[in-house]
């Protein structure tokens, strides 16, 4: 069974994308769905968000 983990920055948890170690990210109002990625993209995703790529 997978954890998936929703940002603490979400007032109530089920408007935000949600982290499932090793599995992907998932929209909490759609968790049915997943987008799978591999660890590097992970990583990477996470560097560009560090750089504020995603305005």
């Amino acid at each position: 069974m997978t954890v998936w983990r929703t940002s603490s920055y979400s007032p109530n948890g089920d408007s935000c994308v949600a982290v499932g170690r090793g599995v992907g990210i998932r929209d909490t109002k759609s968790p049915a769905v997943h987008l799978p990625l591999s660890p590097s993209a992970w990583t990477a995703f996470l560097a560009a968000a560090k750089r504020e790529r995603f305005h």
